[in-house]
């Protein structure tokens, strides 16, 4: 094949998420080759999308290679896992020094750092790259997250800018940071999301359960939030959702949907990984945690006979200013799991060498990701007028809306615990900005308790960063440790 009839760049897993990611680069003007394990996939996806652009089918993963330009750059959007090694594994084989494999599945960042030292002892370059915005971000410009080299992002980083989402002129693509960065980035991305859905469902709960709303009702809410601070992807389709009627019964649709939330797995290793770093994100936490309760459902039958809520329900006297104390809570919750993400990729950046700008990352997730959000444009100004900030909760814009958001934030909670109505998201947002603006926690007995029985020493407020043990089986006296 001449060398101007070869492909740009190639995309092998054509499922949907890949088919419509080779379909993005192809409207966007580069020949794109293509490829699947099942052949069928390959000739359905340019029968049906021909039209869209230049693609070079491939049968064979040699063939796929060698239809490629050189350098050569490869997508590649398989299961992660043991079917990403074994497609890197195959494509490394065939591949030249200086030729790129990007790998834009949810892979854990720990098997992309080890996958990029591995190829990058063969001469190859490895990037693993975040995606969000699903099918339809895949096909009309999603948010990407690409790590690897520098140099890697210089060859990769025209192409990928191409198809990102633009907002204001300025595609939702930036060089995350070395090796494991892009896919990190990512899964905090995907940990917020779940936080933020899980304090989504806490509002519409408590507008149901102790305002007593119609999920009708409850999508005019969600319409109104969104043309103000929480104007957001999320709770745009929230309304699109809650206002859906269910052909077959006539009933809402979010009544007939069984109340078990499943998950893939990027939330679950946020929260591990932020256990690793020593970070708090109580919000992404709970959010997880729900989601696995709802989907036990022997232990929530078992419970629901013999374990009773209030006897009595706190009554709401004025609705629409219920609804407003919702609002302040949701939007001063979403804050907290914000900043609770952007902790931990501070401190994964801090701990793994990457240098990675937070402010960049808050204008990347603008548009395209599922976590699109006015208040990102804030976000970005917080970490553009002080790159070091310790939280965003301190930043003046969050901090003054949290503040005023605290009265309604706690009749909220309070209501919830009156009524028996679970809302872990918020009432664990609102314990993480009382224990971080408390003078002094009780963590002050946890580490007398662990010298009492364990010897563990602890320091004085007295004393400077010496450390000290008591004597507690003998006369307690205090040693210097």
């Amino acid at each position: 094949m001449a060398t101007e009839q070869k492909a740009r760049i190639g995309v092998t897993g054509l499922a949907v998420m890949g088919s419509n990611l080779a379909r993005n680069l192809a409207r966007h003007g580069f020949r794109v080759a293509v490829h699947n394990r099942s052949a069928a996939k390959t000739k359905a996806l340019v029968e049906q999308y021909g039209s869209e652009g230049e693609f070079v089918p491939a049968e064979t993963t040699a063939d796929f290679v060698q239809s490629l330009q050189k350098p050569r750059q490869v997508i590649i959007m398989v299961k992660a896992g043991g079917p990403t090694d074994a497609v890197i594994d195959e494509l490394a084989e065939l591949m030249e020094p200086g030729d790129m494999i990007v790998d834009g599945g949810n892979a854990h960042f720990a098997d992309t750092r080890r996958r990029e030292k591995a190829l990058k002892e063969r001469g190859l370059h490895f990037v693993g790259t975040g995606i969000s915005g699903g099918e339809e971000g895949a096909l009309n410009g999603p948010s990407i997250m690409p790590g690897g080299s520098a140099e890697s992002y210089q060859h990769l980083g025209p192409v990928l800018e191409a198809i990102a989402a633009q907002v204001d002129g300025v595609p939702c693509c930036t060089h995350v940071g070395e090796d494991g960065a892009g896919h990190f980035v990512k899964m905090v991305h995907n940990g917020i999301e779940y936080a933020d859905m899980q304090l989504i469902a806490e509002a519409f709960d408590l507008l149901t359960n102790v305002a007593g709303m119609t999920p009708a009702e409850i999508a005019d809410v969600f319409r109104s939030w969104n043309t103000g601070d929480l104007e957001s992807y999320l709770v745009e389709i929230t309304a699109e959702v809650l206002g859906h009627v269910d052909a077959a019964t006539g009933k809402p649709f979010v009544e007939i949907i069984a109340d078990q939330a499943e998950q893939k797995g990027t939330g679950r290793w946020t929260v591990q990984e932020a256990l690793e770093l020593g970070v708090p994100v109580t919000g992404i936490a709970e959010a997880v945690f729900a989601r696995s309760l709802s989907g036990h459902v022997g232990q929530r039958a078992a419970a629901q006979k013999v374990l009773p809520g209030p006897s009595s329900k706190p009554s709401i006297a004025d609705r629409d200013a219920f609804v407003e104390d919702v609002r302040q809570a949701l939007y001063a919750s979403k804050v907290v799991a914000y900043a609770q993400g952007f902790d931990e990729i501070r401190t994964a950046a801090d701990t793994y060498g990457w240098q990675i700008d937070l402010g960049s990352m808050a204008t990347i997730w603008r548009g395209g990701c599922i976590i699109r959000a006015r208040f990102l444009n804030r976000i970005k100004d917080a970490y553009d007028k002080d790159g070091s900030l310790p939280s965003l909760l301190v930043d003046e814009y969050f901090a003054d809306a949290v503040i005023k958001a605290q009265e309604s934030w706690r009749r909220v909670v309070v209501a919830a615990t009156g009524a028996g109505v679970p809302a872990p998201g918020f009432s664990s947002a609102l314990s993480y900005y009382d224990a971080l603006r408390a003078e002094r926690l009780p963590a002050a007995l946890i580490q007398g308790l662990r010298d009492f029985f364990g010897a563990h020493t602890y320091r004085r407020v007295d004393k400077g960063d010496a450390s000290f043990h008591t004597l507690w089986s003998a006369d307690r006296t205090e040693q210097n440790a």
